[in-house]
């Protein structure tokens, strides 16, 4: 929704699939680290089969996180240098919380989008994520509060599209409110 008013929106999701792609670095150390098994027949990753051993225990989440966190950091700053300096830059980070103190990045907004847990449940359900392995994730991550401590804006994503859409509203007149006049 931001992206439509005008925003650069980096993808955190996105650019951490392409820094373990095939034939990349990253792969090459989950794999030495986590095995083959990790590997789909086509040789890409497997997620579900890397998150049943990657969320299995908090060492094997921490190594896994120390393989991918540096390359994605990496591929984001240069993708940050590469913005035009006047747009209003997005970075959509979902494990912003579990990662190094925001105020150390510099980010002068925090967004959180939030929903009630069994919402959240239910809708990575929908997107075939196994309720168990959802929960695994979600037990991993921060809480809602310790996200909400971080936050700047926070953004309620229980309810419909309509209600959704006019809290983006509100925030993109903030946003736009805090770029610099030209």
């Amino acid at each position: 929704m931001l992206q439509a008013r005008g925003a650069v929106v980096l993808d955190a999701d996105a650019v951490a699939r392409e820094v373990v792609a095939p034939g990349t670095p990253g792969l090459k150390a989950i794999v030495e680290r986590f095995g083959a098994g990790v590997l789909g027949p086509e040789g890409a990753l497997d997620r579900p089969a890397l998150a049943a051993v990657a969320f299995a225990t908090d060492e094997a989440r921490e190594a896994l996180e120390g393989i991918t966190h540096p390359a994605i950091q990496e591929e984001f700053t240069r993708r940050i240098s590469e913005a035009p300096p006047e747009s209003v830059l997005v970075l959509d980070v979902p494990l912003l919380a579990e990662s190094e103190s925001v105020a150390k990045r510099g980010y002068e907004v925090v967004i959180v989008v939030e929903a009630p847990r069994e919402v959240r449940l239910d809708r990575l359900e929908e997107r075939g994520v196994p309720r168990a392995d959802a929960e695994a994730r979600m037990a991993a991550q921060a809480t809602d509060e310790q996200r909400r401590k971080l936050a700047t804006h926070v953004i309620d994503n229980s309810s419909d599209r309509a209600h959704l859409e006019s809290q983006v509203d509100t925030l993109w007149s903030d946003l736009q409110a805090r770029q610099p006049s030209p």
